[in-house]
């Protein structure tokens, strides 16, 4: 991957509705060779896929919040099973396994508190394996969603 690739990779996470003619003119290249380098960045997994970044405000997710389980047993069956449990929570919108305590970081959003506490005892405190969680409310987003460094 080279500084024209990176280049690539920036504008599409800025916008990634661009059209190729106007990718290829905002990386000074011609579009022939900016179609064949998209596609090559595509099929070698740089690029994951397209999508609509919504803001959850918008949609009625207002509330947000920080979630760290620690589990009881760390092995391959117990952390199979909380991944899983995990994924199949719609709420919850990363999940991110860490190194040293606690085991996982969840990033949840809900309408409101009473939302999150019906989550929080209804499915989060009933995961597979979970010995204990914490949460903190996100108070502001000071950075979101930034594309990645060049």
């Amino acid at each position: 991957m080279d500084a024209l690739d990176r280049k690539i990779l920036t504008e599409l996470q800025l916008d990634g509705r661009l059209t190729v003619t106007e990718l290829a003119a905002r990386v000074k290249l011609s579009v022939s060779p900016c179609h064949r380098r998209l596609r090559d960045l595509e099929r070698e997994g740089a690029i994951r896929g397209y999508r609509a970044v919504v803001d959850p405000a918008a949609v009625g997710l207002d509330f947000e919040a920080l979630v760290f389980a620690t589990l009881r047993w760390e092995d391959r069956d117990t952390v199979t099973t909380f991944e899983e449990a995990v994924a199949a929570v719609p709420h919850v919108l990363q999940a991110q396994r860490l190194f040293g305590e606690p085991d996982y970081l969840l990033r949840v959003a809900t309408t409101d508190l009473a939302a999150f506490q019906q989550l929080y005892d209804q499915q989060l405190a009933r995961l597979p394996g979970v010995q204990r969680l914490t949460s903190t409310l996100v108070m502001k987003h000071v950075v979101d969603d930034r594309p990645l460094p060049e």
